[in-house]
């Protein structure tokens, strides 16, 4: 990942003080849980706790202590699940290779010569090595085409059902992903790559033992690093989810601990899911094609599982993961958590995972909602001083940061994307996430949509921040 604030800007955070050095109180639970809270206040009977811009309260009797820790406060980020490549060429591939590419596009009108010679292995051939390059270069649409033409005219070929397989798990369809990835194992049982992409269709729709020996047997054939720490990630959660249940509704699977929480929280969980689902269906215009896995942790399991940094609340990696901190009923901090995390995924079905980490954080604090007030000063003269972050490095995920950094990037985040909205209107953010979709770069995106760069989305963003909060 690419580092995001630079020392001498994050003294200047710091210096202005609206940025703090990232520590927090830890409160320790009697059940071996911990709550990482900005504030802690005793008040004799009960622990009052800050978090962000919200106040809990929970009962002294069930506190252990509260004591300081380096650990920062929590906030929200998202982490997809590594996507896969499979590195496996097909017979005959190298034959036709230079004619389907030129200057790295596909020469379409290549593919119908090919197709018109009435061989097809050999226009199987040809629509796969589209379709791959198409996959490679985020173009999810014309991928998926190309192998479907391919697999009609050749639909045992193990590297093309491979491939398929994995472009399916990448947009958001693991149940069908499966299918195809099973077949490729059928047609390749010495395939590392086949095994690999079979362990993530796999352990994307919740069948994490089955993922772990798929991911087993394919390093076996070849070794992978990152198949062998998606190993360790699945290991990690199928310890310790290892007793926990399930409940299902029509759009998200629930797993979750019976001892740790109440059946009372798991309905309003669910209830405040439902509610949020139905308002981003209306907001986004589209649905997630598939079931939606919620599972619900002690802060410690949390962590164990996703091995988070401490200020992180909640993530989205394709499941929505969230840790119960002692809560008893849903409150408003964890409804407007719910909404954020669950409009990671309505993102990732719109852009099939290629929206950039600024722009999808942006959104879902927007959509929480959270408003800019609290830092709009602070980000006005951040801009005043040419000091603003640049959007193009924070592409990548926020994961990495501290407390103090990832505080800033996402206020930066939040105005970018609320300055959108506010001067150019909801349906062009909506139209950036669809054209991010069909395969365009963020900055094409958005040309064709608010006609900006990065340079001018940013100018424009700093003035009005400034017209508006310069003065306080």
């Amino acid at each position: 990942m690419r580092r995001i604030v630079t020392a001498c800007c994050l003294a200047v955070l710091l210096a202005v003080g609206f940025i703090e050095p990232a520590s927090a109180d830890v409160i320790h639970l009697k059940n071996g849980d911990l709550i990482y809270a900005e504030q802690v206040k005793d008040t004799g009977a009960r622990i009052e706790y800050q978090k962000g811009y919200d106040s809990y309260t929970i009962p002294k009797s069930v506190v252990a202590s509260v004591q300081k820790s380096p650990s920062p406060a929590a906030s929200t980020t998202s982490q997809s699940i590594p996507a896969y490549t499979p590195e496996t060429h097909a017979v005959g591939e190298d034959k036709f290779f230079d004619q389907i590419l030129h200057t790295g596009k596909v020469d379409r009108g290549a593919l119908i010569q090919i197709d018109s010679l009435g061989n097809p292995v050999e226009t199987a051939i040809a629509f796969y090595i589209a379709g791959k390059k198409e996959f490679e270069a985020g173009d999810y649409a014309s991928s998926r085409h190309d192998f479907e033409t391919a697999l009609r005219n050749d639909p045992q070929n193990p590297a093309i059902l491979n491939f398929y397989a994995a472009l399916l798990f990448k947009i958001g369809n693991p149940r069908q992903a499966l299918i195809y990835a099973e077949r490729a194992v059928e047609q390749a049982p010495d395939s590392a790559d086949a095994y690999a992409v079979l362990g993530y269709a796999q352990y994307s729709d919740e069948h994490h033992r089955e993922a772990i020996h798929s991911w087993k047997k394919s390093i076996a054939l070849r070794p992978d690093t990152s198949i062998q720490q998606m190993i360790a990630r699945a290991e990690r959660e199928t310890h310790a989810e290892s007793n926990y249940t399930e409940r299902e509704t029509g759009h998200f699977l629930l797993r979750y601990e019976g001892a740790q929480s109440s059946e009372a929280l798991r309905a309003q969980i669910l209830e405040t899911l439902e509610s949020a689902y139905k308002d981003l269906s209306r907001e986004f215009g589209s649905e997630p094609r598939s079931s939606i896995s919620v599972v619900l942790y002690t802060s410690q399991a949390f962590f164990d599982v996703t091995r988070a940094p401490g200020w992180i609340g909640a993530l989205n990696d394709g499941k929505i993961r969230i840790p119960l901190r002692g809560i008893s009923s849903v409150t408003p901090g964890l409804t407007r958590v719910l909404r954020h995390e669950l409009t990671h995924s309505f993102v990732q079905q719109v852009t099939l995972g290629r929206c950039p980490h600024w722009l999808n954080e942006g959104i879902a604090q927007m959509l929480e909602p959270k408003s800019i007030n609290r830092g709009g000063a602070f980000l006005a003269q951040m801009f005043k001083t040419e000091r603003e972050i640049p959007l193009n490095s924070l592409e990548g995920g926020f994961s990495n940061l501290s407390a103090a950094q990832a505080d800033v990037v996402y206020m930066e985040s939040l105005a970018t994307v609320g300055y959108i909205r506010d001067h150019y209107g909801m349906s062009d953010v909506l139209r950036v996430l669809d054209k991010l979709g069909q395969g365009d770069s963020i900055e094409s995106a958005l040309r064709s949509t608010i006609h900006c760069d990065y340079r001018q989305l940013q100018q424009e963003t700093g003035e009005a921040l400034i017209h508006q909060f310069g003065s306080q």
